[in-house]
């Protein structure tokens, strides 16, 4: 018995100390969970058909921002967008291509397209690239956010895209 109570106790006390946080005054979960609930019926709202994004992309002084990597960015996407991995999203990065907090974003990702792959591979519904984007940006203070709701076909797409895809074809 008193065995089986030791093994116990060490089983609580090894679950306790996963329980700890480890501190990192860098990261808070917290944050971004509270961050994420507090755009989500934004985020909703800020969602446009692929006429209203080509609208918008017209208006001087719009923004449209591609997060994806370099590679995928260079093989195709929407003409006159400005690049920045989401990975090397930082406010002195994110300041060097929109102007301003309130400047007009608009935002694609991967998910946003079909029967093109090799530029546009899917994700996950969950691991959107669109939704760590529009979290993201909203974190550091942008606040006038749209993103390309619909699936589309890229063979029949009004969006111009450029790249190095549409070289080879």
């Amino acid at each position: 018995m008193t065995f089986l109570f030791s093994i116990a106790l060490t089983a609580t006390t090894v679950f306790a100390q996963q329980k700890q946080p480890l501190p990192n005054p860098m990261i808070d979960y917290g944050a971004f969970l509270t961050g994420a609930t507090n755009v989500a019926a934004l985020r909703e709202q800020r969602r446009v058909t692929e006429e209203q994004f080509i609208r918008m992309a017209g208006d001087s002084g719009t923004i449209i921002l591609d997060a994806r990597s370099a590679e995928k960015f260079q093989m195709l996407h929407v003409t006159d967008a400005k690049h920045l991995s989401l990975p090397d999203m930082t406010a002195a990065e994110l300041a060097k291509i929109i102007p301003t907090r309130s400047t007009r974003v608009l935002i694609y990702c991967n998910n946003n397209f079909r029967n093109e792959a090799a530029a546009f591979p899917a994700k996950a519904m969950a691991a959107s690239l669109n939704i760590y984007t529009f979290n993201s940006l909203h974190s550091y203070g942008y606040t006038n956010v749209y993103e390309l709701g619909p699936l589309i076909d890229i063979t029949r797409t009004k969006l111009p895209l450029e790249g190095t895809r549409l070289q080879k074809q």
